[in-house]
């Protein structure tokens, strides 16, 4: 599979060879009448881990899709032409060679008619290439977009043709990180923690160079493989170097052993600053009193100004919503799920044609949408990628609640705080 820009070819490209085939297949078979029947059928294939470990970012995947389905179950009509809609979904099973082969089948044997992918880079980059390769149409979202675009080959002068994405980039969540730092009284020592997989390759070589130009010193003790570490050498740099601020890209038991060993340790930070770490309320629930005052990214809360583009229904409603669904805390994957098909739905509703490529393409590139996440509309700081809101949260305890609360908004006054920073719970 192709990893690098977009795919061209003086011969007629692999999807339309196989469409063809499969026509004239259908045409000596069955008629021309069966194959224009099989046209009123617009196909969406979509890739997320509902197993694996990422499952929690498509915990939400069956209740949103419900609704989506219900929203589409009379057809959608396009150009005066009713289609029915049937959206395909397949397990990633948090692999990049399974969301790679999946993605290839949704295409190649399912047929579907654009392509859609969220959960970060494991699901939608070898989605987005597969697409790519193949000339399907393509939109995908949660994962930071640099890790998106610059992890497939993208450049600032070439990027893509039939991928597009829409999320959050590693600029804004540093607006929101250095702007909740700056607001504490600490003595702006810094000390990072990250491993040494894509993304947080991509999020130290952001982070270290711009905390450094917000007049913070940094304690970079180097990236380490993901699970299993013994934090000691690490610690050990951050006691040396007056460390009071932590922050970093680590997965929630990475979170629970490093704190585990800081405690034994003696040390204790003032503010922790992690991505990934503390997205799922269960996960921060489960480090008990050190998931008290935890900070992280923020890509959505029922405290967001927005509502769906479908349904007009509001970011608090549609959080109450699954909460009474599922007697569940709702989660950050949940809205961007529904964006995901509010975009392409409204890029169905756009199109000249829906069963040629090309015209659906055109479709996507001229985007112009409010959604529940935020506005989408390409192109962004590159060809291929629109940016989302993003803001600074903390994990508080309201009686026997526990909830994320907005903490600083960074580059997005439009979305309120809704809490003070609290200081960080006492670790033992």
């Amino acid at each position: 599979m192709s990893r690098g820009g977009g795919y061209k070819a003086s011969k007629p490209s692999r999807r339309a060879v196989l469409k063809a085939g499969a026509a004239a297949a259908a045409i000596t078979a069955i008629g021309r009448p069966a194959l224009v029947r099989a046209a009123e059928v617009i196909r969406i294939g979509h890739v997320a881990p509902q197993t694996g470990p990422m499952a929690g970012f498509a915990e939400a995947q069956d209740w949103v899709l419900s609704d989506i389905r219900k929203y589409l179950e009379k057809g959608l009509e396009i150009g005066g032409k009713t289609y029915q809609i049937q959206i395909i979904t397949k397990d990633s099973q948090t692999d990049e060679s399974r969301a790679s082969e999946v993605a290839n089948d949704l295409i190649l044997k399912d047929k579907v008619d654009i392509i859609t992918a969220a959960s970060g880079s494991v699901d939608c980059n070898p989605v987005a290439n597969a697409a790519e390769l193949n000339d399907v149409p393509c939109v995908t979202a949660d994962d930071p977009w640099e890790s998106y675009y610059y992890g497939r080959g993208g450049t600032k002068e070439k990027g893509f043709e039939w991928t597009y994405h829409f999320f959050w980039g590693l600029d804004q969540v540093l607006s929101a990180f250095i702007g909740l730092w700056q607001a504490q009284e600490t003595n702006k020592v810094v000390g990072t923690l990250f491993n040494t997989a894509q993304d947080d390759t991509s999020w130290h070589d952001a982070f270290v160079p711009a905390i450094k130009d917000a007049g913070f010193k940094v304690v970079d003790p180097g990236q380490f493989p993901a699970f299993g570490n013994d934090f000691t050498p690490q610690i050990s740099a951050f006691k040396k170097g007056s460390v009071e601020i932590v922050t970093g890209n680590l997965f929630t038991p990475d979170y629970a052993l490093f704190s585990a060993q800081c405690a034994q340790q003696g040390f204790k930070p003032k503010i922790v600053t992690l991505g990934k770490a503390f997205l799922f309320p269960a996960d921060v629930a489960s480090l008990g009193n050190r998931g008290l005052g935890v900070t992280s990214e923020l890509w959505w809360s029922p405290d967001y100004p927005f509502k769906s583009s479908l349904t007009g229904i509001s970011s608090k409603q549609l959080a109450a919503d699954y909460e009474a669904a599922t007697k569940r805390h709702w989660t950050q994957p949940i809205p961007f799920k529904h964006a995901l098909f509010e975009v392409v739905i409204d890029v169905l509703k756009r199109t000249k044609d829906p069963k040629d490529p090309k015209s659906i393409l055109a479709a996507i590139t001229s985007t112009n949408l409010d959604t529940i996440v935020g506005h989408v509309q390409w192109p962004g700081p590159v060809k291929n990628v629109c940016t989302t809101p993003v803001v600074a949260g903390q994990w508080q305890k309201k009686g026997e609640r526990l909830d994320i609360e907005i903490v600083n908004n960074g580059a997005f006054p439009n979305i309120r705080t809704t809490s003070k920073l609290l200081p960080l719970a006492a670790w033992s």
